[in-house]
C-alpha cells in the first residue's frame, strides 16, 4: 500500500463525504468535471488521420489542473474515483494523462453509493481504468463534434445566424415537430356512449355501459342513433344476465432507473428532467446530517439497470417485516429484468440506507430534496413487496335487445400500495383500475330499477403533445441517447429556442419546425430515429470490445460528408421576384421573427422584404386594423422571450410596440385595457392587463369570450382536467357557475 495517495473525484461536494471514510494516507481532491476537451475555436478532430482528437486543458480548469499536479507530485499513487460511467472513466483517463503519475500506480475505484461500506470495499479492491469505456466516450464526443461543427455553420449560412444543431437533440426536436403536424392534420370523429344508472336490491346505485346491440358490438356514431336506442329501451325490463367474479393482481414496478425517475419526477413533483437530476446528484454526493456529517443518501442516479444488491434487499425486507408485517413480504426477493443492453454492473436508484426515513431527514433537506428522496425511498420499498390483490366483478345486464355491462373492483390486500402507488400514465393498467367503480352484490335473474339513461357525446382526440416525461420515455424506448443525456437533451432543445414548454407540454417553435424541415431532406441519416438508435448500439459495441472506436465514426462520416457537400450547394428557395434595388433574385430566408425575403446579393445588397411585399421588414403577419400610434404604419406580429407582441413595421426606424390582446376587455373598474397573453420566465402562460403596471389584474387560467349565464360576466375561464374534461367556470367571487364537457379520446 502506498504511503501517500491522491484520490480525485468529480464534485467538490463529494470531497468531504469521502474523506471522512478514508484515513490520513489518502488526500481527496475534486476535478470539478472534465479537465480536457476538444478546443472550442476549431473542429479539433483530424479526419484524415483516423479522426484523431486534439485535447486541450479547458481554460476554466487550468488552475484546478495545476493544483492537482502539485498534489500528485507529493503522492505515490493516484486513485481515480470519478462517477461509474463512460464520462467518469474518460475524466479519469484525462486526469491520468495530465498528472503523469506512474501508470502502474494509477488505480480506478468505483462505487454506486457514497457510504462507508461501499467506499472501503472499493479501495480494498481497486481496478484499472477501462480503456474500452474511454474509447466509447471518445467516439461519442467525436461524433457530436463532427455533427455540431459542420451543421451549425450550414444553418448560419442557409437559415439564420446563431443556430446550432446536435446529433441527438435534432432528432428529439423532429419527434416533437412530427407530433405537432399530426395534431394539425387530425380530424376529430364524433362518437357516443350510453350509460344506465341502476339500482338493485342491495346498495349502492351503480352505472352500466352499453356494450352490445342485438348481439353485436354497440356502434354509436351520432346522437340520432343513441336516441333510437333510448326509445327502444322504454318500458323494458332490466335483469342481471350473468355475474362473473374474479381476482386481479397488480404487481409492483421496479425501482427507479434514470429515465423512470425523470418521468415520475415530472408527473408527481412537476420537476423538469434537469431539476430532477440536479437534486438527485445532491442526494448522491452527500447531505449534511447534523452530527453524522455528510452522508450520501441514494445510489448513483445515472443508470439503466434495475439490479439491486442482496444486502439492500435484505435491509428492505427487515424494514417491511418490522413495520408492515411479514404478510407483505414475498417468499424470496423479487427479480426484475433490465432492458437489453443495460449495464448490469450498476444498481437501480435506491436509498443507500433504508433506515433513514424521509420524515426523519426532513429537517436537514430542502423541500425539493425531501420530495425526491421520498419518491426514491418509497418506490424501492414497494418494489420488494407483494402485489396488491383486487376482487373483481363484471355483471352483464339485459334490457330488450341491448346488453349493458357494469365492472368494478375492491381492494382485498393492499400489498405494495401500502407504501407507494405509481402515477397516472405510468401504465395503462393504472388508469383503468382507477376508473373502475364499486358494483353491489348482484344475483343472476335479479330485476333492476332504471333510474336514468345518460348519453354522452365524445370526439376522438389527436395524439397528445409530448411532455418531458413522455419524451424521455419515448427516447428510452427507441434507444436514442443514454441515461446521462436525457436531461441535457430536454434543456438544450428549449434553451436553443426550438421547443417551448407550456402548461407542462412541449410545443415546437416556428424556428424548430423550420430547422427540422430544412434538415430532414438534406440529412436523412442524422434525422432518422432508427439510424440514431443504431449509432447508440455501435457505441455500446466499442465499450464491449467488439469494435474499434473509429469504426462507427468511419461508417457515419462517409455518408455525412456526402450529404454535407450536397446541402452546401442548395440555395434558399427562389421566389421569382427581383430585388428592387439591384435586380438580383429574392430568396426566402428565416430570421428571429419568422420568414422573410432577402436579396441573393447579400452582403453587398442588404435589401429585405416581408412576405406581404413591404420592404425592410422581417415578418409575414400584419395585424388587421392595427396601426402604429407613433408613425401610422401597420403593426405586425413578432415573438419574443415572453410571448407574441405587436411591433411597428417601420422597425428599426420606429421601435414602438404593443401587447397582442385576446380581444377580452380587462374587468377592473375604469381600466379600459385588454387582456393579453404573456409568458413567465419559466414558460408558464398567464393573462394580464395591457395597461400594466398601472393595472395589475392577472389570471392564470385562459379566458374565453362566453357570457356567464348566472352573473352575466363577459368571459369565463377554461381549463382541462386530468380526466380530459374541459371545464369552463366563472372567475367572479361568489358565482359558482361551472360547465364540464367530455373530450376524452376514443
Amino acid at each position: 500500500m502506498a504511503k501517500r495517495s491522491l484520490v480525485v473525484v468529480e464534485s467538490p461536494t463529494k470531497v468531504k463525504t469521502i474523506q471522512k471514510y478514508l484515513d490520513s494516507r489518502y488526500i481527496v481532491k475534486a476535478s470539478r468535471g472534465h479537465v480536457r476537451d476538444l478546443p472550442k475555436s476549431k473542429l479539433g478532430v483530424d479526419v484524415k488521420r483516423g479522426f484523431k482528437p486534439e485535447y486541450r486543458i479547458l481554460p476554466s480548469k487550468r488552475k484546478v489542473v495545476e493544483e492537482l499536479k502539485k498534489a500528485a507530485e507529493k503522492a505515490d499513487a493516484l486513485y481515480v474515483a470519478t462517477d461509474p460511467d463512460r464520462e467518469g472513466e474518460a475524466i479519469g483517463w484525462h486526469l491520468a494523462q495530465e498528472l503523469r503519475v506512474n501508470g502502474r500506480k494509477v488505480y480506478r475505484v468505483t462505487f454506486n453509493e457514497i457510504t462507508a461500506r461501499a467506499i472501503k470495499a472499493a479501495f480494498a479492491n481497486p481496478g484499472r481504468i477501462d480503456q474500452k469505456k474511454v474509447e466509447a466516450q471518445q467516439a461519442r464526443r467525436v461524433l457530436d463534434r463532427l455533427v455540431g461543427y459542420n451543421l451549425s455553420p450550414l444553418l448560419w449560412k442557409k437559415v439564420q445566424r446563431g443556430l446550432s444543431a446536435g446529433r441527438v437533440q435534432s432528432v428529439a426536436v423532429r419527434l416533437i415537430a412530427d407530433r405537432e403536424r399530426e395534431i394539425q392534420v387530425f380530424v376529430p370523429v364524433e362518437y357516443w356512449s350510453l350509460h344506465a344508472n341502476l339500482r338493485g336490491q342491495n346498495p349502492p346505485e351503480f352505472v352500466a355501459t352499453l356494450k352490445e346491440v342485438r348481439g353485436e358490438k354497440a356502434d354509436l356514431p351520432s346522437e340520432g342513433r343513441v336516441q333510437e336506442i333510448v326509445a327502444g329501451l322504454q318500458d323494458r325490463r332490466w335483469t342481471v344476465k350473468a355475474v362473473t367474479r374474479g381476482e386481479r393482481k397488480r404487481n409492483p414496478v421496479p425501482p427507479f432507473i434514470t429515465s423512470t425517475l425523470q418521468q415520475e419526477g415530472a408527473r408527481k413533483l412537476h420537476f423538469s428532467a434537469k431539476k430532477t437530476m440536479l437534486i438527485a446528484q445532491q442526494l448522491y454526493e452527500g447531505i449534511e446530517l447534523g452530527a453524522e456529517g455528510p452522508i450520501g443518501l441514494i445510489t448513483y442516479m445515472r443508470t439503466d439497470s434495475v439490479h439491486v444488491s442482496r444486502e439492500a434487499q435484505e435491509e428492505a425486507r427487515q424494514w417491511i417485516g418490522g413495520r408492515l408485517g411479514t404478510n407483505y413480504l414475498p417468499s424470496a426477493p423479487p427479480l426484475y429484468r433490465s432492458k437489453k443492453g443495460a449495464q448490469e454492473a450498476h444498481e437501480a436508484i435506491r436509498p443507500s440506507d433504508v433506515s433513514k426515513e424521509p420524515k426523519a431527514l426532513a429537517r436537514f433537506l430542502t423541500k425539493d430534496q425531501v420530495a425526491l428522496y421520498r419518491l426514491i425511498w418509497e418506490r424501492f420499498l414497494a418494489s420488494q413487496m407483494l402485489p396488491a390483490i383486487y376482487d373483481t366483478v363484471a355483471a352483464d345486464i339485459q334490457a330488450g335487445d341491448c346488453l349493458f355491462r357494469a365492472q368494478g373492483s375492491t381492494l382485498r390486500f393492499p400489498g405494495f400500495t401500502a407504501v407507494y402507488v405509481e402515477s397516472r400514465g405510468e401504465s395503462e393498467a393504472v388508469a383503468e383500475e382507477e376508473a373502475e367503480a364499486v358494483v353491489p352484490p348482484l344475483a343472476v335473474g335479479e330485476e333492476l330499477t332504471l333510474l336514468t339513461l345518460d348519453p354522452k357525446q365524445h370526439f376522438t382526440q389527436p395524439p397528445p403533445r409530448y411532455t418531458e416525461a413522455s419524451l424521455v420515455k419515448l427516447l428510452e424506448e427507441r434507444g436514442i441517447g443514454r441515461p446521462s443525456t436525457y436531461a441535457q437533451i430536454m434543456s438544450t432543445i428549449q434553451e436553443r429556442g426550438y421547443v417551448r414548454p407550456e402548461k407542462g407540454t412541449l410545443y415546437p417553435t416556428e424556428l424548430g419546425l423550420h430547422v427540422t424541415d430544412f434538415l430532414v431532406p438534406l440529412f436523412p441519416g442524422i434525422m432518422d430515429v432508427e439510424f440514431t438508435a443504431q449509432m447508440e448500439e455501435d457505441l455500446d459495441k466499442i465499450e464491449e470490445g467488439k469494435a474499434p472506436w473509429t469504426a462507427p465514426i468511419q461508417h457515419f462520416y462517409k455518408r455525412f460528408e456526402k450529404e454535407l457537400k450536397e446541402a452546401g450547394k442548395r440555395e434558399p428557395a427562389a421566389t421569382g421576384q427581383a430585388c428592387p434595388e439591384c435586380g438580383k433574385p429574392l430568396l426566402e430566408r428565416w430570421g428571429r421573427y419568422g420568414r422573410f425575403l432577402a436579396c441573393s446579393g447579400y452582403p453587398e445588397c442588404k435589401y429585405t422584404q416581408d412576405l406581404n411585399g413591404n420592404g425592410r421588414g422581417r415578418t409575414a403577419e400584419v395585424v388587421p386594423g392595427e396601426v402604429c400610434d407613433q408613425c401610422g404604419k401597420p403593426m405586425v406580429i413578432k415573438e419574443g422571450r415572453y410571448g407574441k407582441f405587436m411591433a411597428c413595421q417601420g422597425y428599426p426606424e420606429c421601435k414602438h410596440t404593443k401587447p397582442l390582446t385576446t380581444g377580452i376587455g380587462c374587468p377592473a373598474d375604469g381600466c379600459g385595457g385588454q387582456l393579453v397573453e404573456r409568458r413567465s420566465r419559466r414558460g408558464k402562460a398567464y393573462y394580464a392587463c395591457s395597461n400594466y403596471p398601472r393595472c395589475r389584474f392577472i389570471l392564470w387560467q385562459r379566458p374565453v369570450p362566453a357570457t356567464c349565464p348566472k352573473c352575466g360576466t363577459p368571459f369565463l375561464l377554461e381549463r382541462y382536467t386530468r380526466g380530459k374534461k374541459r371545464a369552463r367556470y366563472c372567475w367572479k367571487d361568489g358565482c359558482d357557475y361551472k360547465q364540464e364537457t367530455e373530450v376524452s379520446a376514443g
